[in-house]
């Protein structure tokens, strides 16, 4: 990922940015990952303590890991995203499970909702991603009712998948200007986006590990179905890809607790719940 730029930054064309962003997880088929994250979702709700007819707002939801979460817990859960498919995909799941859940397309940054509509407002690995992050944060606070809870699950700098995008970096440069998604998954940062519309803010490192059959199969799976990853490796050469794989192999190598050809390998995310003031 890119170093730490101030978000106030002059000069981005942060629309075109976010087209950009749009098209790429609009590629391949995020939810065949997704669905691998879904107990991320299950921890998130019982972080916030969900109560049975609580509102809830999935924001960014992908697939609907922490919709489904939330559906489950007896909850009035609607799931929003800004790609089509991946919606369609949360609504399959949902029809298949028997809960009844409103999808909307939605923007993070631009919220279709009334102030304080929603009891508990949610986003695994999710918002992050957007590049205005003070407009989005500044939209959750203000679709969460006063008292409600703001729940996030964030990569941290540090995590693999952190380094994933850091390593991307080098191959495809970020857009110059745009603060790192990676910063949601400080403690500083939160501060800086929620500090002045929280009651108190409880930040606890977690790990969700990546289980495939082999580093090389988790390559084949995010290159074909990870929007970010499938964009990087279509922009590059022969050369540069098999020069990316190299260095995505020693990532996992490094942090691999698996000795038996498997992967197994831990990546950190903070587990954030936001208590709106």
């Amino acid at each position: 990922m890119s170093a730490v730029m101030s978000s106030s930054s002059p000069a981005v064309d942060l629309a075109a940015v976010k087209t950009r962003q749009q098209a790429a997880w609009s590629t391949g088929n995020y939810a065949v990952v997704g669905t691998t994250l879904q107990i991320v979702g299950e921890n998130l709700c019982e972080a916030l303590d969900l109560r049975a007819g609580s509102r809830v707002l999935d924001v960014a939801a992908g697939n609907g890991n922490a919709t489904l979460a939330a559906a489950r817990r007896w909850c009035d859960v609607t799931s929003t995203d800004y790609v089509p498919s991946l919606l369609a995909s949360g609504r399959e799941r949902a029809h298949a499970e028997g809960h009844t859940i409103r999808f909307q397309h939605a923007d993070a940054e631009d919220l279709p909702f009334p102030d304080a509509s929603f009891d508990a407002v949610m986003s695994t690995f999710g918002v992050m991603f957007t590049p205005n992050q003070d407009k989005a944060a500044s939209e959750l606070a203000r679709v969460c009712r006063p008292g409600g809870r703001i729940g996030l699950a964030n990569w941290t700098p540090e995590s693999f998948i952190g380094q994933v995008f850091k390593t991307i970096g080098k191959y495809i440069p970020p857009a110059p200007g745009v603060p790192s998604p990676a910063q949601w998954g400080t403690k500083a940062r939160l501060e800086e986006l929620f500090g002045r519309t929280a009651q108190e803010i409880r930040a606890t490192s977690r790990e969700f590990a990546f289980r495939y059959r082999s580093p090389a199969h988790w390559i084949e799976v995010f290159r074909d179905f990870y929007g970010p990853m499938n964009r990087t490796f279509g922009a590059l050469d022969a050369a540069r890809q098999a020069a990316f794989t190299r260095d995505l192999l020693a990532l996992m190598e490094r942090d691999n607790r698996s000795d038996d050809g498997t992967l197994v390998l831990p990546s950190e995310y903070l587990e954030v719940v936001i208590t709106r003031r």
